[in-house]
């Protein structure tokens, strides 16, 4: 159908050698989008775009000049897709400067950066586009031990908000997805506690972590014709997670 094609489109993914940005890769090149993969692991990058047909492009969203050589190697995509981030899970008073620069460079200042670069182009060419990043269920709630990360998460909601509006004239829709208990490299160690299964089965209405492909759907339909009418959103995939929940009553 013609709103799941991409067929015509450049797709840029910042953050695309695993988990979930790959996902999203593979799925937007089944689609019929060009992708450029752009990631810091250049030979595991070059591999996953050999793959899929795509493109591999060094990024380190920590140095502002490989964001810029990326993006001036990439052209101007049609859709852009902020996926690359980490987490460093402490308590908050814990937390050391370098982890928390870490971090915040990483999920946030260099998205921010990269965005304007691609965002500008895309204005200057005049055919609107598509910019889609991943949040988490921390950009609008939050548990322990994440304060610095749900800090990155729940500013890049905001930032998908304001880009809404101030990119509408543009014909630009500017949306993001917030992954509930997504199993990645980022989190898997955590998920092989049979206590966090457990806990998960009682507090959620799909008793199961998610998968990266779970995330990757929502993305290609929001990068494509379908979703024109839809901007400004934050969209949860956590399986219920933010509004459902469970209890012990059952009816006699």
């Amino acid at each position: 159908m013609r709103i799941f094609s991409l067929e015509g489109k450049t797709a840029f993914i910042a953050g695309a050698s695993r988990g979930i940005g790959l996902a999203i890769a593979r799925m937007m090149a089944e689609a019929g989008a060009r992708v450029t993969l752009a990631a810091r692991s250049e030979r595991e990058l070059e591999m996953r775009a050999a793959e899929i047909g795509g493109t591999a492009v060094r990024l380190d969203l920590r140095d502002p000049q490989s964001i810029a050589t990326a993006v001036e190697a990439a052209g101007t995509p049609d859709i852009l897709v902020n996926v690359a981030g980490m987490n460093i899970r402490r308590r908050f008073e814990d937390y050391p400067e370098e982890d928390i620069r870490t971090i915040m460079d990483s999920n946030l200042n260099g998205i921010v950066r990269l965005t304007q670069l691609v965002g500008a182009r895309m204005i200057a060419r005049g055919r609107g586009g598509k910019v889609l990043s991943i949040g988490s269920l921390w950009s609008t709630m939050a548990v322990p031990y994440v304060a610095v990360y749900a800090m990155t998460k729940g500013a890049l909601a905001q930032l998908t908000k304001a880009l809404a509006v101030e990119w509408a004239p543009h014909n630009i829709q500017v949306n993001c997805i917030a992954p509930g208990f997504i199993v990645t490299d980022l989190n898997r160690r955590m998920w092989e506690d049979p206590a966090m299964w457990g806990w998960l089965q009682g507090v959620q209405a799909n008793p199961k972590p998610g998968k990266p492909e779970d995330v990757a759907s929502l993305a290609v339909f929001l990068a494509g014709a379908g979703a024109d009418y839809i901007t400004g959103q934050v969209i949860a995939v956590d399986g219920g997670y933010t509004t459902t929940a469970r209890w012990p009553f059952e009816p006699s």
